[in-house]
């Protein structure tokens, strides 16, 4: 049976006909959909499996957090607000309090980060406060499909939640092979002209271009500058995705919002690796003019606002001020407040590739191999044997580890020899564990499937 079709059964103390079923075929059709199973299948293995090593969870490293924080990010932007309203604390405890502005109440704080983390000066009114990184990748799509016509082209293999927002839209998905570089930039203007030809219209190219998920690429900044010439002639507008960026090299490339010239790329920042995942708050910068009848319109950042408050209408000012707080106690540098966090997922990356090579190099075991990040949360390790969701399950099940298939981040489901591996969340214990029950799996599997 193939897992991703199971379920929790529950009981109904109803009697069989007093309640009307609903045919699934009369629900969304996205509903249906590998990739709308594949987070809820992923997050039922790890607690099938509680006493396995999971190099399948792409958290934040859980060594760092302190409940204690939250309450002292708390009274950090009390103390900032009062100060700002002249002591007026009705007005405080209203900012945190109440409903919010739909575009959120940080902005101006976003924007100051942008400045001082990763030189992108922006109008704070660009930006939208959302639920997670995911929500403004959504209202992005939202606004940009218009029409049956309107596609978006992604990297692949790409993250998962950007194919379930896309079908979320009804946007199909046009996949754009990878490269060394990033993105393959001849299929690229191949797969937009054949769009074309067939009377689609790309809209935009979604992207990762620090340590991206599940690949764990970096662009350069070459390749990021030759990425945005080849978006401008093609038309495209660059949807940034950089949840990773500041825990690599600070002075690794700058972002290509920052490289950006033509208000082309939509920045989609994230504040669960850097600030609090818990908090579940991240943000668009849409500064893209837009215009219409009778002359300017405003900007794109106003249109996602429109769409975000007929939806989760605003974010969380409780979980923003916390966001607030960090910010403004590093002086609005989250590089500055992740120093540890940056070289534990360093030296984790570090012992993840010299345990491998322990375990596999020199041709140890025929047809394995994998590549070598420079930072981020994850790596590729090729198998000589394709890698399914049931072999996963029998991975946890027999050898008590877990990684993640990648034809969870591809446009098909047929499984590939590839799997994903994250190591931001463990110790250095876990992780040498983990991969000696690694090994033994992938050994095992190399001696069924033979030469």
């Amino acid at each position: 049976m193939n897992n991703l079709s199971r379920g929790r059964s529950h009981t109904s103390d109803r009697s069989a006909g007093s309640s009307l079923p609903l045919d699934v075929r009369d629900l969304h059709s996205s509903l249906s959909s590998p990739v709308s199973m594949s987070m809820n299948f992923l997050n039922e293995v790890a607690q099938d499996y509680p006493d396995a090593v999971s190099f399948a969870a792409g958290r934040p490293f859980e060594g760092y957090f302190d409940l204690d924080d939250v309450h002292r990010y708390l009274d950090i932007y009390r103390t900032y607000l009062s100060e700002r309203f002249d002591g007026d604390e009705a007005k405080v405890r209203r900012t945190v309090m109440q409903y919010g502005r739909t575009k959120g109440v940080i902005h101006e704080l976003i924007a100051a980060h942008l400045a001082v983390d990763e030189g992108i000066t922006v109008d704070p009114e660009s930006v939208v406060v959302t639920v997670g990184c995911q929500e403004a990748l959504y209202l992005t799509l939202r606004a940009l499909r218009a029409t049956p016509e309107d596609v978006l082209l992604a990297v692949t293999p790409c993250y998962v939640g950007v194919h379930g927002a896309a079908q979320l839209v009804d946007m199909e998905l046009l996949p754009v092979r990878d490269s060394p570089a990033g993105v393959d930039l001849d299929d690229l203007a191949a797969v937009v002209r054949g769009a074309r030809e067939s009377g689609l219209r790309p809209r935009a190219l979604y992207l990762v271009p620090d340590f991206a998920n599940p690949t764990g690429v970096r662009m350069s900044r070459e390749d990021r500058l030759r990425t945005l010439r080849a978006a401008s002639e093609l038309g495209l507008l660059v949807l940034e995705d950089n949840p990773y960026g500041l825990l690599g090299d600070p002075e690794g490339p700058p972002t290509m919002k920052a490289l950006d010239t033509e208000q082309r790329v939509v920045y989609l920042g994230s504040f669960a690796k850097t600030g609090l995942a818990g908090a579940r708050v991240g943000y668009a910068v849409a500064d893209q003019p837009l215009t219409g009848p009778g002359g300017g319109s405003g900007l794109l950042a106003d249109e996602l606002a429109k769409i975000k408050s007929m939806t989760t209408v605003n974010t969380s000012p409780i979980a923003q001020a916390v966001i607030a707080g960090k910010l403004l106690e590093h002086g609005h540098s989250l590089r500055a407040a992740n120093v540890r966090e940056r070289e534990t997922y360093l030296e984790n990356l570090r012992l993840m590739l010299a345990g491998l090579a322990a375990r596999f190099g020199d041709g140890q075991v025929p047809g394995v191999s994998w590549n070598t990040p420079s930072g981020g949360f994850f790596l590729l390790l090729t198998v000589p044997f394709a890698t399914s969701d049931e072999l996963l399950e029998l991975s946890g099940g027999k050898h008590r580890v877990l990684w993640t298939p990648l034809h969870h981040f591809c446009t098909g489901s047929e499984p590939r020899s590839v799997m994903r591996l994250s190591f931001s969340h463990l110790l250095p214990a876990e992780i040498e564990e983990g991969l000696d029950r690694l090994a033994r799996f992938v050994r095992e599997q190399a001696a069924v499937s033979g030469p």
